[in-house]
């Protein structure tokens, strides 16, 4: 966040974590947790700790030992060990907090489930600031997404098709509806700051038929690229059995292998996005955080194979790939959802 000279504006992002607490629930007689590991975001805790102090709040800061030479949230989601994994003292005592504050990104771990049944409400918070302000939450996009996950929970099939040659069919019904919104008030409920709008759903296991084809343009992470020739996955039963291609499938190949895990394979969730103010473009400049803002773009389909924890599966490979798409169409039990990359039902 500049302060109009080009350097960081520490007092201005102690203000925008602010705002973002307050939509938390975050008050006098509080407990905020602040996760990190290591010297990464630093200056996200020292602002978190500012803000929450600021309301009234009772904040501690929790800094946890790297598990690798490398965990970021980049590198974790690239299958890297987790700080928090296997540390049953950090983990009880987070416990005891109403919010924490995660910047490590510890969504896909057996850990972050059992704090959300201790009631904590989690907020991953791991974007550059820039896209935190600029993608800040409201409660319009909250009465979006809540929509959407009616129509999508309602739901016994899910299908995709495109112009490049996907037609996949989701059996639904299996697994929750997860919404993400950008913040959270709801005891036990994680969430992603910034999130945009976006939800999605896991197929039953193996409930997942079809072809997948991602076109030009189309994104693949974590190796944090866009396609530039189709990549074609055929799925039977909940499983990836086939990638075929040119180079890109080539490295699709070579780092699900690289796990020499089959439960890699398996089909996780599916969802749209619904924030129009996201950039498709934001890989092409990404430095740091997941790329959120390309996972929630307007009219995006994700899908992504590996780890199904976050909606209650026991799929804990630590091999994801999440591929958001472009011009595609989506249709809840016969009736359109997306068309051609274009919201269509009601919002």
């Amino acid at each position: 966040m500049s302060n109009g000279g080009g350097g960081y504006d520490e007092a201005a992002f102690v203000d925008l974590c602010k705002r973002e607490l307050e939509l938390c629930g975050v008050g006098i007689g509080q407990t905020v947790a602040v996760l990190r590991s290591g010297d990464v975001r630093e200056h996200y805790a020292r602002a978190f700790v500012c803000a929450g102090r600021l309301l009234g709040a009772t904040v501690v800061e929790m800094n946890l030992p790297p598990a690798s030479d490398n965990s970021d949230a980049r590198a974790i989601l690239a299958g890297a060990a987790q700080p928090l994994s296997g540390n049953r003292l950090a983990v009880e005592a987070l416990k005891c907090a109403d919010v924490i504050i995660d910047l490590m990104f510890i969504l896909y771990t057996h850990e972050v489930h059992e704090l959300q049944e201790a009631g904590a409400r989690i907020l991953s918070c791991i974007e550059p600031v820039d896209a935190l302000a600029r993608l800040f939450p409201t409660e319009e996009m909250r009465a979006k997404v809540e929509k959407a996950a009616e129509l999508l929970a309602g739901a016994r099939k899910l299908q995709v098709t495109s112009k490049a040659g996907t037609d996949v069919t989701y059996q639904l019904g299996a697994y929750p509806v997860v919404m993400q919104y950008g913040y959270t008030d709801t005891p036990g409920r994680w969430d992603h700051w910034p999130s945009g709008g976006f939800l999605y759903t896991s197929g039953s296991d193996d409930g997942v038929d079809g072809t997948i084809v991602l076109d030009v343009g189309d994104i693949v992470f974590p190796l944090n690229s866009y396609v530039r020739s189709p990549v074609e996955f055929t799925i039977r039963s909940g499983r990836v059995t086939r990638v075929s291609g040119g180079l890109d499938a080539d490295l699709v190949n070579d780092y699900m292998t690289g796990f020499e895990d089959p439960r890699a394979y398996a089909i996780s969730h599916i969802g749209w996005g619904l924030e129009k103010r996201a950039r498709w473009s934001s890989v092409a400049m990404l430095k740091d955080g997941i790329g959120m803002e390309a996972r929630c773009f307007y009219g995006s389909v994700l899908w992504s194979t590996g780890p199904n924890l976050e909606v209650g599966g026991t799929n804990d490979t630590p091999c994801h790939l999440d591929m958001p798409m472009r011009g595609c169409s989506l249709f809840l039990d016969g009736a359109p959802v997306v068309v051609d990359g274009e919201v269509v039902a009601p919002e």
